[in-house]
């Protein structure tokens, strides 16, 4: 059992920290309003589930980072130090502001975000699917229609711990390569978002029960066609 810390606890963080509880892990949820805000989701998951600040889910066993890249650089660096992180950061300049070294494809995503926390051990992951398809698609271990999910890291444990968390949530994990390689399943890439999708009618969120499985072989394939 371990206990997950949410810095962010929006579509995708309550999606995995159901999966989570689900999977019998214990969550510690936090966001920028304050714990208060979080009590219906916390009702919602369970006795597994809890409300904290920011400091306090940085102490998880395992973090998961899932806010906008434009408030990274409020998350406190220093609590992470050493910690595994699992980032599930996209880029949107829309909201996030023109970000020139991702724009002219010096960084990638997670490698600022590696850059804005330093020490941390960053595994990027989660960030390729809508959450309601992630809140879906997850099957048993060994069930032939369970779905993948890409990973990259440059910390080989900490990048075999967040395959184990996802393992444990009901996908199989590919690895992606490191974070430099990671921009082949950021926004905008095939990889991203349309291998999951069976709803072609471009509808956000999609419909609920539109998700499809999406194979080692298929997503092999999608990361291969990014191109820069």
């Amino acid at each position: 059992m371990t206990t997950i810390g949410f810095i962010g606890s929006g579509h995708i963080g309550g999606t995995v920290a159901r999966l989570a509880v689900d999977a019998g892990h214990d969550v510690l949820l936090s966001n920028s309003r304050g714990p208060d805000t979080l009590q219906d989701l916390v009702d919602e998951l369970g006795p597994r589930a809890r409300a904290g600040t920011t400091e306090e889910a940085a102490a998880g066993d395992l973090v998961v980072l899932t806010i906008p890249l434009k408030n990274v650089g409020q998350v406190p660096a220093d609590g992470l130090r050493g910690k595994v992180v699992v980032d599930t950061s996209n880029y949107y300049p829309q909201r996030d502001g023109q970000i020139a070294a991702i724009d002219d494809g010096s960084s990638t995503t997670s490698q600022l975000v590696q850059s804005m926390l330093p020490g941390a051990r960053l595994v990027k992951a989660f960030n390729n699917i809508n959450y309601r398809h992630l809140g879906s698609l997850q099957r048993p271990a060994g069930s032939p229609e369970r779905s993948v999910l890409p990973v990259a890291g440059d910390d080989a444990e900490a990048k075999q711990e967040v395959t184990e968390l996802i393992d444990s949530l009901g996908y199989d994990v590919y690895d992606a390569g490191s974070l430099a390689d990671s921009w082949r399943f950021d926004v905008g890439t095939p990889a991203y978002g349309a291998p999951y999708n069976a709803d072609t009618s471009g509808s956000y969120p999609p419909p609920v029960g539109s998700g499809r499985q999406v194979t080692a072989e298929r997503l092999r394939e999608a990361l291969a066609a990014a191109q820069r």
